[in-house]
């Protein structure tokens, strides 16, 4: 494979982007892993993808609403907890979780086993979120609910505060 197949960065008349096993972008959220395999810059900005590590027994955000964009999830390995509105949902290895815009979700692995899983993100909105939120964690710094509420609101993203 030639240098200019193996990078991520768009090249003039590319027709093509290749991300390779060590390669793209890494977002460090507490622990969880990301890799951006795709930021919308080779997409005209429609879709994005990331993989995801999940260690063990983390749990994944507050439950939240996205206005402007549907998310999926690939479960590649281990069992990811899905809570969508009030119901649970346990993916595993093989299963695909389609969010639509206005939907309630988070999800969690509660498993002493870590867990993987490939996400698009439909139009790319929601990746700089996740850039925003490693940014207010450097340094070690907590993350507030208002600092990820505040985060949310700049992506069409709001918590689902209405669930009974």
């Amino acid at each position: 494979m030639t240098e200019e197949a193996k990078t991520s960065e768009p090249q003039a008349g590319s027709v093509i982007s290749v991300v390779g096993p060590g390669d793209g972008e890494t977002i460090v959220l507490g622990n969880t892993r990301m890799r951006v395999l795709e930021d919308g810059s080779h997409t005209g900005h429609r879709l994005a993808i990331a993989e995801s590590v999940l260690a063990p027994y983390t749990q994944g955000p507050p439950q939240h609403r996205h206005a402007q964009h549907d998310e999926g999830f690939y479960v590649l390995s281990g069992t990811v907890r899905f809570t969508v509105g009030n119901d649970d949902y346990d993916a595993t290895a093989g299963t695909l979780v389609m969010v639509l815009p206005g939907t309630p979700h988070t999800f969690a692995n509660l498993s002493d086993q870590p867990a993987v899983m490939l996400s698009t993100f439909t139009p790319d909105l929601y990746v700089q979120y996740f850039r925003d939120l490693q940014e207010a964690l450097d340094g070690g710094r907590p993350l507030t609910r208002q600092a990820n509420t505040d985060a949310m609101s700049r992506y069409a993203t709001e918590p689902a505060t209405d669930l009974a």
